[in-house]
């Protein structure tokens, strides 16, 4: 007879048990009694023939095979997971309803495109989308209040999963005034480093990723001039001449063709990545797969 498959719910106390460290905060973070969890770990190890805890006064620790069986034990998991998503999609349970969180600038420019087509193809899904700055929809992606984010931040944070939707470029805009306006020879990254700007928020994808280029260069950004929470703010204050400012391509494109802004060559390399974040299991079904390949189709040039 072949061996039974191990009991997933054990699996996931021991997962718990790597993560936090001890079979009673395993227990406490799952909402179970230690002796019941305590049972379901010794039933695994009969199950399996294997010795998973080094139990002793002081609490329990995973022992090397423990350590082994913990990293099959996630990817077992994980598609255990997928297949109730996958199932409770074709059931139609979470087909209705689709929230959405985008930073602004992907909110501004991108996002309305990719969900006129969206509703197109799926037009029985209602979407809610909140528009907040790189950290905040990492924050509401992770607690699960957004299905799905978009940011233009240049890393995204542990224990969430990402795909790269597109790309997108920063500009150092200047009002026709301003001395950078008539510079022929790219801008050292040093001068941009040590020059007050406009700039977005802390915790915006445009502020991060100039900051981690800056950084490559081992350069800290000087005090800024202004720090502003919207992407329109930090335009209409460039063109009045304050300061230079740093935008996406998206953000001051129809003002650098219009004249109201100058773009400035720089040799920093200013180009990024947009992404979509979402909470495991790594890969995503249902309307919010539709959506991440709708706008990576979309963004393509």
């Amino acid at each position: 007879m072949p061996t039974p498959l191990p009991d997933l719910h054990a699996l996931r106390i021991l997962v718990a048990v790597a993560e936090l460290g001890s079979l009673g905060a395993a227990a406490r973070a799952l909402g179970l009694a230690q002796p019941n969890a305590s049972r379901s770990m010794s039933r695994l190890e009969r199950e399996l023939g294997l010795v998973l805890l080094q139990r002793s006064t002081s609490g329990s620790a995973l022992t090397p095979d423990g350590t082994l069986v913990v990293d099959w034990a996630r990817d077992l998991l994980a598609a255990a997971d997928h297949l109730r998503l996958a199932a409770e999609a074709l059931r139609g349970e979470r087909q209705s309803h689709l929230a959405v969180a985008a930073s602004m600038t992907v909110a501004e420019y991108l996002v309305p495109r990719w969900l006129s087509e969206f509703r197109r193809t799926q037009a029985g899904v209602a979407v809610s989308l909140e528009v907040h700055n790189s950290n905040e929809v990492f924050q509401r992606v992770r607690s699960g209040r957004d299905d799905v984010g978009f940011v233009e931040s240049p890393s995204v944070p542990a224990g969430l999963h990402s795909t790269a939707v597109g790309r997108d470029e920063l500009l150092v805009v200047v009002a026709p005034s301003h001395p950078w306006a008539r510079r022929r020879l790219p801008l050292r990254a040093e001068e941009l480093a040590a020059t007050p700007l406009i700039v977005r928020e802390a915790g915006s994808g445009t502020r991060q990723t100039l900051d981690t280029l800056l950084e490559r260069r081992r350069l800290r950004r000087a005090a800024a001039a202004l720090e502003l929470t919207s992407n329109a703010a930090v335009r209409i204050t460039a063109v009045t001449g304050a300061a230079p400012a740093v935008l996406s391509t998206l953000a001051v494109r129809d003002a650098v063709r219009s004249g109201e802004l100058r773009a400035v060559p720089v040799e920093l390399e200013l180009a990024r990545v947009l992404r979509a974040v979402w909470r495991p299991p790594r890969r995503l079904v249902g309307p919010a797969a539709e959506l991440v390949a709708l706008a990576r189709r979309l963004s393509t040039p």
